[in-house]
């Protein structure tokens, strides 16, 4: 699987984003996906992730929505109230083997995109 991102860029406070990835092959919809970002100097956090069901990481729950749309192989992040502790570069991943527990943990992830870089400032 391949996996490439794209949307990120600078956005000033309060304002949003979407982001995208969109994966090669023919069984996407079997995938876990999932968003993780890394800001400098700190380590890969989770975000978001969702096979039919969906989770969050607490810090962007009700201003983040993760959505998948099969048919594309791709899979969205929706960025809404952007804060400056939001910046990073972002990184989808996939796997297709993920119970719900582990949606979280970058280390279950077999896949993994380049990253794009979202930027919050005035």
């Amino acid at each position: 699987v391949q996996l490439q991102a794209s949307g990120g860029g600078l956005v000033h406070p309060g304002g949003s984003l979407r982001l995208s990835c969109v994966a090669s092959g023919s069984t996407f919809s079997r995938y876990v996906m999932g968003w993780f970002r890394q800001a400098p100097g700190k380590g890969r956090e989770f975000v978001a992730a969702i096979r039919r069901s969906t989770s969050y990481a607490d810090s962007v729950k009700g201003r983040f929505t993760i959505s998948r749309d099969n048919a594309a192989n791709t899979v969205y992040l929706q960025m809404n109230s952007l804060k400056p502790e939001d910046t990073a570069v972002y990184y989808c991943a996939a796997d297709a083997a993920l119970i719900y527990s582990s949606f979280g943990d970058p280390r279950h992830y077999d896949y993994w995109g380049q990253g794009t870089l979202v930027t919050v400032s005035s």
